[in-house]
């Protein structure tokens, strides 16, 4: 992996920095809805308020425009509410998240879904492996455990393996889920998220973490599924799928445009030198070119189409030091941020 897309704080320190910390922990248990008024309440009950080495516990629900009683119930049920006059898309939900916990000052950052598909007791078995320092990231997992494994829907399934195979290929880890709403972030590993898909945000965080060396460890827990229940995320699994699949072949080109563009060039230049020999081949044998001129124009098609991605992978990838400065930068301007929060988080229900 690119050592220049790291910035100075990832890896092993990440994870000894937290570890060595000695002083309580906040954290921020984060929720992104969308008409959750039936269970909202609930799953705010549900969620742990002792901790091991947590002194601090406060939950912000992120209403995604609801049209429902869902801010009304998540404030009845005590939590902060922090309302999208209209809906968003779960990936913005989950960046607002993000952006009021670093604002905050919290050191640490669970989400989870509103829906209580999965369990707020959970939320321990996340906090502890990065509160002890072996992960900067911990993500629920469906499918590590094979008794946990739970009932859906064969075609959801099958689409959930398909989908961590090609996050674990793109990263070079394997991971049994990508794509679980559960999951427990550190101090550093918050400062260094920058996502852009508003759809959705779980295999885009793989991508992102893993250009940064960001340690993720999956924790395996139970999700409950109910069968009438429709998804908030996407009408249909088709539509789920295009446009995850768009938020993951954006996130490749811009953290391996080298590869990305190189491979497309490759595509081309394959076919290019096997009509390249089809014509000369022709000629060779027979001293013409005439019957097979389709072959030459077809060749130097393709070999043009090959030259323009083969310059645009060179192009991108320098403009790629540029992302990676950003990043660092970025990093830096959010660090300075969360220094200067205030010990005590005291946002009040706001609407962005």
């Amino acid at each position: 992996m690119d050592d220049r897309a790291l910035p100075a704080t990832v890896g092993s320190t990440v994870m000894s920095e937290t570890h060595a910390q000695a002083t309580p922990l906040r954290l921020l248990v984060a929720i992104p809805c969308l008409n959750e008024a039936a269970t909202i309440a609930n799953v705010i009950r549900g969620v742990p308020r002792t901790l091991p080495r947590i002194d601090q516990v406060d939950i912000v629900v992120i209403d995604d425009g609801s049209r429902d009683a869902t801010a009304s119930e998540a404030r009845a049920a005590g939590a902060r509410v922090i309302r999208h006059a209209h809906n968003r898309g779960v990936g913005l939900a989950f960046q607002t998240a993000v952006n009021h916990a670093v604002e905050s000052g919290y050191d640490l950052m669970v989400n989870i879904d509103g829906d209580h598909q999965f369990s707020p007791q959970d939320i321990p078995k996340l906090v502890e492996p990065v509160v002890s320092g072996e992960a900067d990231m911990t993500t629920g997992s469906r499918f590590a455990d094979p008794q946990l494994v739970p009932n859906m829907p064969r075609v959801k399934l099958v689409g959930n393996h398909m989908m961590s195979s090609l996050i674990s290929k793109l990263v070079g880890t394997r991971y049994a889920d990508v794509s679980c709403g559960f999951r427990c972030y550190n101090r550093e590993s918050l400062l260094q998220l920058n996502l852009h898909g508003a759809f959705t945000y779980t295999q885009e965080t793989f991508l992102d973490f893993a250009a940064k060396r960001v340690e993720i460890k999956e924790v395996p827990i139970k999700v409950s599924y109910f069968p009438d229940r429709r998804s908030r995320v996407a009408g249909s699994i088709l539509r789920y799928a295009l446009n995850t699949a768009t938020i993951i072949l954006r996130g490749y080109r811009d953290y391996h445009p080298l590869r990305f563009f190189w491979s497309l060039s490759l595509l081309f230049a394959l076919p290019a030198l096997g009509f390249a020999a089809m014509f000369f081949a022709h000629y060779l044998m027979t001293g013409m070119f005439s019957g097979y001129l389709f072959a030459g124009f077809t060749s130097g098609f393709l070999s043009l189409i090959a030259m323009v991605f083969f310059v645009l992978g060179m192009v991108t990838d320098m403009l790629d030091r540029i992302r990676t400065n950003q990043d660092r930068i970025l990093y830096l301007l959010k660090k300075r941020l969360h220094r200067g929060a205030p010990a005590r988080g005291t946002t009040v229900d706001r609407a962005p």
